[in-house]
């Protein structure tokens, strides 16, 4: 079983490569695939059990649309066939139509979802997040995370599904409850860093979806003791979600 993790040289920051790392830690039987940007990704042509994509820089997001660009077609294709795809931060913008940087700058997406997003680069957005997933069953599960972003993202197409909803924090931008998107099983959520460490039941959401042998997760115990306690504290009523 692989699980894919596209231009690991570029799309690293917060810490979100150990989303892949820690399932890998909980099954034994995962292999890590490692794309880098000059080459095609190995789901386009192999069985990969998960794609994943996290955060980058401006001059990233770039790199990456230019990357995967050639490969459009086939990655729509991929998608529309149900592979299962996660990408984080501000990666999500990459698959939408374009993003708007300040007034002079802007970045063209592969169009994949109906977006655009506009960034100011003057001011970062900071918050944490509490929201619901519902899987594949109807279960409701609770979603903690953080957002540390230069701008929002719009949806055009109203009829685009939600990965999350929110309950405390900031969705898709300041007039939403809808946070991320999501398109059969191509997830897409701007939460940063480790979100499936942070989310024990969503880790094991992902295992289930990739048929994993196994949705025992490493340090099992100690990942659920401390995703309650944050749910709890990210649940005070006094507590604002945003901070400096």
């Amino acid at each position: 079983m692989k699980i894919e993790i596209l231009f690991p040289e570029v799309c690293n920051l917060y810490g979100d490569l150990q989303n892949v790392y820690y399932l890998q830690r909980s099954c034994d039987d995962i292999e890590i695939v490692e794309t880098n940007l000059k080459n095609k990704p190995a789901f386009l042509d192999e069985d990969i059990a998960l794609v994943y994509i996290g955060s980058t820089t401006e001059k990233g997001l770039t790199l990456a649309y230019e990357s995967l660009l050639p490969y459009k077609d086939d990655i729509c294709r991929k998608i529309d066939e149900g592979q299962l795809m996660l990408a984080t931060g501000n990666a999500l913008d990459i698959f939408g139509d374009y993003i708007q940087i300040d007034e002079n700058t802007k970045i063209n997406g592969l169009g994949i979802i109906s977006t655009y997003a506009k960034y100011n680069m003057l001011f970062r957005h900071n918050s944490f997040f509490v929201g619901d997933f519902t899987d594949d069953k109807g279960e409701k599960i609770e979603i903690v995370g953080f957002k540390s972003l230069f701008g929002h993202t719009y949806p055009t197409d109203k009829n685009i599904d939600p990965l999350f909803i929110t309950t405390k924090g900031t969705g898709q931008n300041s007039f939403l409850r809808n946070e991320g998107f999501r398109k059969n099983n191509f997830l897409l959520t701007h939460l940063i860093g480790p979100v499936v460490i942070l989310n024990p039941p969503f880790a094991k959401y992902l295992l289930r979806a990739m048929h994993a042998k196994s949705d025992t997760l490493a340090f099992e115990e100690a990942a659920f003791a401390s995703y309650n306690l944050r749910l709890k504290e990210f649940n005070e009523p006094n507590r604002s979600p945003f901070y400096e």
